[in-house]
Parts: structure tokens; sequence; C-alpha cells
């Protein structure tokens, strides 16, 4: 058994299940292997950040690590956007990325190039084997480094020959500590903050967005009155009808400030105080009102559902929470296809347990108002602000959960920069229907554009956002990638091929002409 075979085996037993990969010479040990171990899934990308952003779909709703496996730097480099945004979600993600044979480093071959330099900003833990007797041991401790609360990226470097080399045997699988448990005298802390009457704002991130840790939040509200709110994006939110209900963050700066204005208190349950995504002038990037406190009910690594259970009862809240969504669709539009009509039909149309991955961007306003009250679902955002990260997070998904139906939202120039997704869909024939907002326009980039002060842009600069001449045709791109394509350009037109899309199984897209 070669160090390579040795890793698979280790990272098999260790629960990890799916490895998605575009592979080069330096991994080719690795590729090797998986014919010769049974239960590692292995899902070709033709694009490496398709690669990361499918490992983090997958990661966020299977709630366990997939492998990647990247070739060398540039490999790694390609993949870089991708692994930003898992990182900002606190995803569990074994990254594991192909290097030279130990020996040959010393000849700065072309591919050569500073692995851990690029690696170290979005990894949680680095390590490069330096033996083949010690592949699979680094390999369970990749895997139980990713898996430490909250989940962050691991990442693995195998040298070829560490790969190739005889190796002993696989290694056991590491204990999961898991989160770390919240005190009693926190919680009591909390509590007492809470019965004081000021104005408070909860903040609720992370695993405590899922069902338990919203009808926590929920009671919490029906005993004191607290405002529920979680960030602008969220790595997966459990929404629609029978969830409890939570105010989002506005995404611009004063828009935040106007929310949070009056507010006395800010709890956080596994969360960050609110900051503005740029810097704009004139405006405030720190975006706690003056003399507001702050108190953690939960960081990060903490249980912060158990601990919102936890306040519940110290409070002696109700044991039915408040702001529970109940199930309201919205009738069928006629007419107009826009963001709104289209969020019309979406809300209208989708089926209980979808997974909605979204970087719908601007068209994202109507979907997100509908489906509040929607059949229940999760939803997915766009964490780290990196474009490109809707279509591989859904294939991602939907690999973790084959059984639910996966709806993507993008818009046409954030997706152009991940299309090759679509490739791997119709390969791995996955349940998705992506949903393409065609309004020829880096559209949010028009807004920043005043909001930064660049006065009077010229033709120049307005060209710079505009996706015109030539037009994109997501028709012919989705059908060339294998995907069964459409295009909607009236209200009708698009509820009729929503509808056929939720019916069939199978990779789906709709260009919806806005």
């Amino acid at each position: 058994m070669n160090g390579a075979e040795s890793l698979v085996r280790t990272l098999v037993d260790s629960g990890v299940e799916v490895c998605f990969t575009n592979p080069g010479t330096s991994e080719m040990h690795f590729v090797a292997a998986l014919d010769k171990v049974d239960g590692m899934r292995a899902i070709l990308a033709l694009f490496e950040g398709v690669v990361t952003g499918a490992a983090d779909g997958y990661g966020r709703m299977a709630e366990k690590p997939a492998a990647t496996l990247l070739h060398l730097g540039p490999g790694l480099a390609n993949g870089l956007a991708n692994l930003h945004n898992a990182r900002r979600a606190e995803t569990p993600l074994v990254n594991i990325v192909g290097d030279h044979a130990t020996y040959h480093a010393q000849y700065d071959a072309p591919l050569a190039s500073d692995l851990k330099g690029f690696a170290s900003p979005v990894s949680g833990w680095y390590h490069s084997s330096a033996s083949p007797k010690t592949v699979a041991a680094d390999g369970a401790r990749a895997v139980q480094a990713a898996m430490s609360a909250p989940g962050q990226i691991a990442t693995l470097v195998l040298p070829a020959d560490t790969a190739w080399l005889d190796a002993d045997g696989p290694a056991p699988a590491l204990p999961n500590a898991g989160p770390a448990a919240v005190s009693g005298d926190t919680v009591d802390r909390i509590a007492r903050l809470l019965k004081s009457g000021k104005k408070s704002v909860l903040l609720i991130r992370g695993a405590a967005l899922k069902e338990r840790g919203l009808k926590a939040a929920g009671r919490i509200a029906a005993a004191t009155g607290v405002r529920l709110m979680c960030d602008t994006f969220t790595a997966r939110l459990q929404r629609g009808a029978g969830r409890v209900m939570l105010d989002r963050l506005p995404y611009f700066a004063e828009q935040i400030e106007e929310t949070m204005a009056g507010t006395e208190q800010l709890i956080l349950a596994g969360g960050k105080p609110p900051v503005s995504f740029f810097a704009y002038p004139g405006k405030a990037s720190w975006l706690t009102p003056d003399g507001c406190d702050i108190a953690y009910l939960a960081h990060a690594h903490e249980d912060a559902t158990a601990a919102l259970e936890a306040l519940a009862d110290a409070l002696g809240a109700p044991k039915e929470p408040i702001n529970v969504a109940s199930l309201e669709l919205p009738d069928l539009p006629n007419g107009k296809l826009d963001s709104f009509t289209a969020g019309q039909v979406i809300a209208r149309l989708l089926p209980e347990g979808a997974i909605i991955s979204d970087e719908a961007a601007t068209s994202g306003i109507g979907p997100a108002i509908y489906t509040t009250t929607a059949a229940p679902h999760d939803h997915l955002s766009l964490t780290g602000g990196a474009i490109g990260q809707g279509l591989p997070l859904a294939t991602g998904a939907a690999v973790a959960c084959p059984d639910r139906k996966v709806v993507c939202l993008h818009g046409d120039g954030g997706a152009m920069y991940t299309l090759q997704a679509l490739w791997t869909q119709a390969r791995e024939k996955l349940d998705v229907t992506t949903v393409i907002f065609a309004n020829r326009s880096y559209a949010i980039l028009n807004v920043e554009l005043m909001r930064v002060g660049a006065e009077n842009p010229g033709p120049k600069a307005l060209s710079m956002l505009d996706l015109h001449n030539p037009e994109l045709n997501w028709v012919e791109l989705g059908r060339g990638m294998g995907v069964n394509s459409m295009r909607a350009e009236t209200a009708e037109e698009f509820a009729e091929q929503f509808a056929a899309c939720m019916k069939e199984k199978g990779p789906h897209l709709i260009e919806a002409v806005i």
C-alpha cells in the first residue's frame, strides 16, 4: 500500500465520502487509489473554483467535510476565492493539494510556488506531509481539524513521493470534540441583561440558525421582546413556514445604522458585531450604535443552539416561540418578468425541503421577500462576498442531499465565474434548477460606483459594468454544458418552466430575462 492509498482509506474511515477534484500529474497516485478503495465518491470539476465551492456546499449541508484534490500552487490559487467563502461560512473542508516530490523541490521547477503562502490565509490548519509513513496520520488529523468547531478548512499538502512510496497502512479516525459548552454563569448573566428592559438585539449565526436554535430564539423573544436578527449573508438558514423568522441585517452601512438605531444591548450568539462591507466616504464602518453594550452568549466555537435553549429556560420562556412563519403562498403573476414576479413564482412552486443557493445579488430581493412564508427550506448565501459561488455551492449541496430539490438563484455576471459547475451537474445528474437573472449588467457595481463617490462616470467606466456587446446567451451556454436550458421573458413563461423543473429531476437552467 502506498501513501496515497493509505490516505484515501483513512479519509473514508474518518467519514469523508466525497472528493471534488481537478487533478494534475502530481496527484495521479491519489487518483489511482480511488479505484482501490471503496466508499469514496470522486467528482470531477473543470475548474478549481468549482471544486472548492462544491466542497463548501457539501460541507454546509452534510455537516461534515468533503475532500478537495487540487494541483499544486496554481490549482490551489484558482480555488482560493471559494475557499475564502468557505472560510467565512465556517465550513468543514479537507483541502488536499498535490506538490512536487520532496527531492524535486530544490530545482525550482516551473510549477513550484509558495503553497503555504497561498493556503494559510484561508486555512485554519495547514500541514505538509514529510513521509509516506505519516500521510495517513496526517489525513486523520486534517479531518479532525476540519471538524473542530465551528468548522474550518484543513489544508494537507501531499508531495508526490509521499503518495507513491510504500506506507504502513491507514490511520484510525480521531475523535471529534464538537462545540464547547456555554457555562451556566454566562447564560444567567445574559438572562439578567435581557430582563433589564433595555432595547436589545439578539444576533444569531452559525448552526443556531437551524430549527432548534430558531425555536429557542423565538421563545426568548416571547419572554423578553428582544429583536431577533442574523447576518446579511448566512452559511445556512432554515426558513419558510413553521420556522421562526428573523430580520436580516441590510447590506448597506447606512441601512444597518438605521436598523440598529436605539439598540442598547447587542447579544451575540455565535456571531460578530456588524461592520460595513466596504469603507465609503463619509459613512461609518463600525455599525454598533455608540453606547450600546455588547455581550456574548456564545462564541463561534461554542454551542450556541444549546445556549439559546438554556437561556430560554432560564428566562422561564413559553414553550412555544413567537414570530413563526405561516404558509402564505402568492398567486402566480402575469405580465412583466422581474425579480418580484419571479420571486412570486419561486415561492409558490418551491417544494418542501428545497435548498436555495442564492447569488442573485440585486435580483434576489423579490425571491427573498416571497419565500419567507414559502414551504420550509434551507437558504445558503454568499458568505464571503467573492462572487462565483452560487453554482458550485448548489452542486455540492445536491451531492450532499440527493433527495432534495436544489434551486440556484444567480446573477448573470457572477455565474460566468464558475459556469463550469453546470457540466459537473450534468455529468453527475444532480437535481439542480438554476435560474439566471439576465439583466446584462454587474448591477450591484453600478450602485457602488455612485456610493463610493466616483462622480460623473464616463462611457469607459460604465462599459466596465455592462454585459452587452455581445450579450450572453445562457440557453446556449447551458446546453453546451449538457444542461436542459430554456429562456423566459414573461412571468407566465417563467411560471410554466419553473413548474416543469420542480416536477422533473436532474439539472435544468432557466434564463430569466429581466
